[in-house]
């Protein structure tokens, strides 16, 4: 499925280009723009690069981080950019990308809310001499002439592992398990449950765990996430585990939980490493999280994008497999990273999220016991 798999401390060289190279959740759906001249780019100034988030509901993380992230990698190289948000509105997706292309964008990078929508802007964007980035998430049966990522098989993994962790110290007996999955028109949220699934499986199959409610909530929706989880545990009132699929899906099944005392008892996966999901680990409502580096993550979109947007055609590291396209995309992937309570403090030490912000209130003791400094 994947070739090339990057640790993350070999971002830097996740390109090249004959010589080597790398690659608050405000709802702002405006363009953010900068228009300083490019230093390096000599006489041949550099096209202008837009970039199209999927939402800020389905995670903090479009705004607080890849926004964030990418705004100072484009500032850094001075090029020409326009970041937006489609907030989950494929109509508004379609005509940000029309509105993009005809401002003079000559490299797209979308995160798509659907292959359908994701490959319909694609395709226009390369009959129009536009090149495509598919950024996060592969779009099915796309035209994107790159992807970077994670290796999303190895998130699932991880929260899988994480999860038979946290019931081995609680000394689960056959413990019913109940997964609460991603969006089912998100490649990436298939991707987690093969990973999860592959350490789970084995789990049913021999009889160890019970394999309990299983369901997967539309466009990543926490609201909707908190009453499939509310049915589920009508259903099965004995669920012992919950694989969910992200902090915010996690954090949906923890207030569930809370108003049946279950808070603490019921181990719970994520990821993210939203302050949320951090929160909930230092509480003891969470027993995991994934952790990916987003930073490197758009710090390697980034350079991509200015290569392209100057004329040039970088050589990825590795290659995913478009299983609909029958085609191998060039691609960057990076590992995640599994976090529990005694390594929150590695995600503080990294720079993304800070004590100020993590360790209020109630909090700061469980920052100080973490090693949280």
């Amino acid at each position: 499925m994947r070739k090339g798999i990057l640790s993350i401390g070999a971002a830097a060289a996740a390109l090249t280009l004959g010589l080597t190279a790398c690659g608050g959740e405000s709802g702002d759906t405006s363009a953010e723009t900068s228009s300083a001249p490019s230093a390096a780019a000599g006489d041949a100034k550099p096209g202008k690069i837009g970039v199209i988030l999927p939402d800020s509901k389905s995670s903090a993380r479009w705004e607080t981080a890849d926004r964030k992230y990418l705004e100072e990698a484009f500032k850094t190289a001075g090029v020409q950019y326009d970041i937006q948000n489609a907030q989950g509105d494929k109509t508004a997706f379609q005509t940000i990308a029309d509105q993009m292309i005809t401002n003079g964008a000559t490299v797209l990078m979308i995160v798509n809310l659907d292959s359908g929508t994701g490959k319909a802007v694609l395709d226009k964007a390369k009959s129009q001499g536009v090149a495509t980035i598919d950024y996060d998430r592969l779009t099915l049966g796309g035209s994107a002439s790159y992807y970077v990522s994670f290796d999303n098989t190895a998130v699932g993994k991880l929260q899988g592992e994480g999860l038979v962790k946290c019931l081995t110290d609680k000394k689960a007996d056959k413990p019913i398990v109940a997964e609460l999955n991603g969006s089912p028109t998100d490649n990436n949220a298939t991707l987690f449950k093969q990973g999860y699934d592959g350490v789970l499986q084995p789990k049913y199959d021999s009889g160890d765990y019970k394999k309990g409610p299983d369901q997967s909530v539309p466009d990543w929706d926490n609201t909707q996430a908190g009453t499939i989880f509310e049915q589920m545990l009508t259903q099965e009132p004995k669920i012992a585990g919950v694989l969910a699929a992200n902090d915010g899906l996690g954090n949906a099944a923890i207030s569930v939980l809370k108003k049946q005392k279950l808070n603490g008892k019921v181990p719970v996966t994520g990821q993210d490493a939203t302050v949320q999901g951090l929160q909930n680990i230092l509480a003891g409502d969470q027993c995991m999280t994934v952790y990916k580096a987003i930073k490197k993550e758009a710090d390697a979109a980034a350079q991509l994008a200015v290569s392209l947007a100057k004329g040039e055609q970088p050589q990825a590291s590795g290659t995913v497999k478009d299983t609909e396209g029958n085609r191998d995309v060039p691609s960057v992937l990076l590992e995640p990273q599994a976090i529990f309570f005694d390594n929150v403090k590695d995600v503080v030490a990294d720079g993304f999220v800070t004590k100020d912000e993590l360790c209020t209130g109630d909090f700061a003791d469980k920052c100080t016991e973490a090693g949280i400094s």
